[in-house]
C-alpha cells in the first residue's frame, strides 16, 4: 500500500496537470479531468486529490494603491504572457487508516516558469518541499547550477526560476485518517 500511494498520487498530480500543458494560452477542461482522476484515485487508494488554478488579478483601489487578488480559473479561461497563476493541490485521506509516506510530485507546466519561493504547505503537518531541475529525476531543497565565469572558473549558484521542472511535497511518516493536506505554488506564463 505504501508504494502504491506514493506512485499513484504522483501520477494523478501529473495527469491532472496535463490539460494545462496542452491548453496554453487557453486553459480548459481541467475540472472535468480532475474530477475523473480524483475519483479513480479514491476508488484505488485512500487519498483523493484535487487541483485548482487561480489567476492573480492586479488592480488599483480608489486611493491609487495596487491591490492583488486571486480569481478562480473555470471553463475556458485565457491567460497571457506574464500572468501569474497559483495552483492549489489538496488531498483528503478518506480512509479509516493513516496513509504512510505520501509524496506528491507536481510538474511545472510547459510554457510556465516557477515563481521562486512561492511553494507552501499547510502547517499542521511535517511536510517537506523539494524541487527538481532535471525533469523529476532528483529533488533537493535548494537546486543549484554550475556557471562558468569569464575567467574560466566554475561557480555554484542558485538555479534560476526557468530551470525548475517539478515540485515535491513529502508528507512525512503519515497522513492521519480524514486529514486534509494542501500545497500551493505559483507560476508565471512565459
Amino acid at each position: 500500500m505504501k508504494r502504491f500511494a506514493m506512485a499513484s498520487m504522483g501520477a494523478v498530480a501529473l495527469i491532472v496537470t496535463l490539460p494545462f500543458v496542452n491548453q496554453i494560452p487557453a486553459i480548459a477542461n481541467i475540472w472535468q479531468s480532475d474530477a475523473a482522476f480524483a475519483q479513480n484515485a479514491q476508488a484505488k487508494g485512500q487519498v483523493q486529490l484535487h487541483l485548482q488554478a487561480e489567476k492573480q488579478v492586479v488592480a488599483q483601489d480608489q486611493h491609487g494603491k495596487q491591490t492583488k487578488r486571486w480569481q478562480s480559473l473555470q471553463g475556458k479561461a485565457v491567460v497571457q504572457p506574464k500572468d501569474v497563476l497559483r495552483y492549489i493541490v489538496t488531498g483528503v485521506n478518506n480512509g479509516d487508516k493513516a496513509v504512510k509516506n505520501l509524496v506528491i510530485n507536481q510538474p511545472i507546466p510547459k510554457g510556465m516558469m516557477y515563481v521562486l519561493n512561492s511553494a507552501t504547505v499547510n502547517t499542521n503537518n511535517n511536510a517537506k518541499i523539494t524541487y527538481s531541475i532535471d525533469g523529476g529525476r532528483s529533488f533537493v531543497d535548494k537546486p543549484t547550477v554550475q556557471v562558468k565565469l569569464p575567467n574560466g572558473k566554475v561557480e555554484t549558484r542558485p538555479a534560476p526560476a526557468v530551470a525548475y521542472t517539478h515540485i515535491r511535497w513529502n508528507f512525512g511518516t503519515s497522513v492521519p485518517a480524514k486529514a486534509q493536506i494542501k500545497g500551493t505554488y505559483q507560476v508565471q506564463v512565459r
